[in-house]
């Protein structure tokens, strides 16, 4: 059993971060940002060529983790690849010994670096969940046996301040039927909303990590407002961003990301903190936050 999974089953509260997997074969400092965390997070997040943008495979810099110790969550979009090459990667993400995964449907083609490569998408979030509780009981999607099969705990996404959040709720019963056992949440900047999300939730009794993105600017707060579904910087967030002198922003920052962590901490089961590089401020955030 990972520990992420046993924290989550023993109802503590649970710290995950992430980092990115770089453009190239120099994964120092991205093993340096992990390193730094480890003894801080129940597991770290790879992402999977984040934003649809080329880089090096998120299976090898997850086995690089367990190499030094440290628990991956893998993070598998379905862009890139066929239910075939899926389910494949799957079963050596559990040879490599990563036994935590995050199932996204994954941003398309044309946000990235490569926007004239083919999109894939054989199969959605949804279906990649479905999958993967069969690979867990021994079976592919087709039905054919497997010799010998994994235990994954695997999780999804879901986005709590979308408006409506109808929809969100209505996937998300969907993706737990499918066998998701844990939710990490796109970015929460409005306690007051989490907890009415929390509310109409709270009867799938399955755990939910609050998202955390730490802002870098107040232009960046209004590019996400923008331009990223079901995120919303309040007003009052991006003028106290606005209002910090550069030189302090990191520091507001953090104390931002804290704060929001304070006040939703009673509601959910863990939080999972999104640096976007700024890893090295991860535990000045936990500090504030108390955890």
């Amino acid at each position: 059993m990972s520990k992420l999974s046993e924290a989550l089953k023993n109802k503590k509260f649970a710290v995950t971060s992430e980092v990115g997997p770089p453009k190239g074969m120099n994964i120092d400092t991205c093993i340096e940002d992990a390193e730094l965390i480890k003894d801080l997070v129940t597991a770290i997040n790879v992402t999977d060529n984040q934003s649809a943008v080329m880089r090096i495979s998120s299976t090898a810099i997850c086995h690089k983790l367990v190499e030094k110790g440290m628990e991956p969550v893998f993070q598998m979009v379905c862009r890139d690849r066929n239910r075939i090459a899926l389910q494949s990667d799957m079963l050596g993400a559990w040879l490599l010994g990563i036994e935590n995964v995050l199932c996204l449907t994954g941003d398309h083609n044309s946000l990235g670096d490569h926007p004239g490569s083919r999109p894939v998408f054989d199969l959605d979030s949804v279906q990649l969940i479905k999958a993967i509780s069969d690979l867990n009981g021994g079976h592919d999607m087709v039905g054919n046996e497997l010799e010998g099969s994994p235990d994954f705990f695997h999780g999804a996404v879901v986005t709590p301040e979308s408006d409506p959040v109808e929809p969100q709720i209505i996937k998300m019963k969907k993706k737990i039927d499918a066998g998701a056992k844990f939710f990490q949440t796109q970015a929460v900047y409005s306690p007051e909303v989490f907890e009415k999300f929390m509310n109409k939730v709270q009867k799938f009794n399955v755990p939910v990590m609050v998202g955390i993105v730490v802002l870098k600017s107040a232009g960046m707060a209004k590019f996400m407002n923008a331009n990223v579904a079901g995120v919303n910087v309040p007003e009052a967030i991006v003028k106290e961003m606005a209002d910090t002198p550069k030189e302090d922003r990191a520091k507001k920052s953090v104390e931002i990301s804290a704060r929001i962590i304070r006040r939703v901490k009673s509601m959910c089961q863990g939080a999972h903190i999104m640096p976007l590089g700024w890893d090295k401020h991860v535990p000045a955030i936990l500090e504030q936050a108390e955890l």
